[in-house]
């Protein structure tokens, strides 16, 4: 007996419908607009430096590894100076040699002057004298300052703390070539610390600064692992990528047992944008592909549907869905069965 095309189609139907069925979905909701905005963030010191050498040579000494505790003024590398010393001992003997040049042209001078006083010598040969004595000394100044200047390269070869503070990574060993800019050690003041966040352009303009923020780390131990900033600063420029300001907040000062690099979650306190409340999914309904965020609707018939969405926050299992969805429709929480089904 062969069966009628249309009998065909009704039965795929049919079984499609039965399928879908059996596919958990979830409604749409509506949740009431939050004054708290969640971001996660990273730990950082408020003063971080990276210290390289002024200039090229040999590193004849290392005195610092990764984790010490350093003073202000502490050394921390030299580089060979042997070039530099010996150039600053010629600069000196040359300063010598004038000055002994400039002792002479005094003399010589004051000489002269005593003679023309008695008319001995004519008024040019007195002025040549002093014109001498007068160029000694400006070859003096000259002189004194080139010494000066090597004197002070001469210190560019000792590497020092510029404060007090924790090394954290060295990045020479002994006998590597040191070169203008190229890092050698990062160090980090713990004495101040800050937790950086970014907050989407909408929501930093409701931030509101008269209520107090919560951060929270979750790697620290537990007696550290809330903690009030004492202020929060929102930069003035966004980022042109993302669209999201970065928002500083400061820890309290001299908080032990933290270190800069830890993950930190920020709760910002928000204005009210009296919008009526938020559209959220369970974050097991969203497909991600590289940029693109999707959720499959399914209809009253049973029909599954993909469906392109913009994501807000995440809260939870739950996500904001800020365009594509309304509330009330329902999304399958098996996106990859719901793919089968789909027409």
């Amino acid at each position: 007996m062969k069966v009628s095309t249309a009998i065909v189609a009704a039965l795929a139907l049919l079984q499609g419908l039965a399928f879908a069925a059996g596919i958990e979905t979830a409604p749409v909701q509506a949740a009431g607009a939050s004054d708290v905005y969640v971001s996660d963030g990273v730990l950082e010191a408020v003063r971080q430096t990276v210290i390289a050498a002024q200039v090229p040579g040999r590193i004849t000494d290392l005195r610092v590894k990764a984790g010490d505790v350093v003073k202000a003024g502490q050394v921390l590398a030299r580089v060979d100076e042997r070039a530099a010393t010996q150039q600053a001992a010629a600069s000196q003997a040359q300063v010598a040699a004038t000055q002994a040049q400039l002792e002479a042209a005094q003399r010589e001078f004051a000489r002269s002057e005593r003679l023309y006083g008695k008319k001995y010598i004519s008024q040019a040969a007195m002025e040549q004298a002093e014109a001498q004595f007068k160029a000694t000394q400006a070859q003096v100044r000259a002189l004194v300052a080139q010494a000066s200047v090597a004197n002070t390269q001469t210190s560019f070869h000792t590497i020092q703390a510029p404060y007090s503070g924790v090394v954290a990574e060295v990045n020479c060993e002994l006998g590597d070539m040191a070169t203008p800019g190229k890092p050698l050690v990062r160090m980090y003041d713990p004495a101040a610390l800050r937790v950086v966040a970014d907050v989407p352009e909408s929501y930093a303009r409701a931030l509101a600064a008269g209520k107090p923020a919560k951060l929270e780390l979750p790697g620290a131990p537990e007696a550290l692992r809330w903690q009030t900033p004492t202020s929060m600063t929102v930069l003035p420029t966004a980022d042109p990528a993302s669209h999201t300001l970065q928002v500083r907040l400061a820890l309290p000062a001299r908080v032990t047992g933290l270190t800069p690099g830890m993950f930190a979650r920020a709760y910002l306190p928000i204005l009210s944008t009296g919008t009526g409340g938020r559209l959220t999914v369970p974050v097991a309904a969203v497909i991600t592909r590289t940029e693109l965020h999707a959720v499959y609707v399914v209809d009253a018939q049973g029909r599954a549907q993909l469906r392109q969405v913009r994501l807000g926050r995440s809260a939870g299992d739950r996500v904001e869905v800020l365009a594509g969805l309304q509330a009330g429709e329902r999304v399958a929480l098996d996106p990859v069965a719901a793919a089968r089904i789909s027409p």
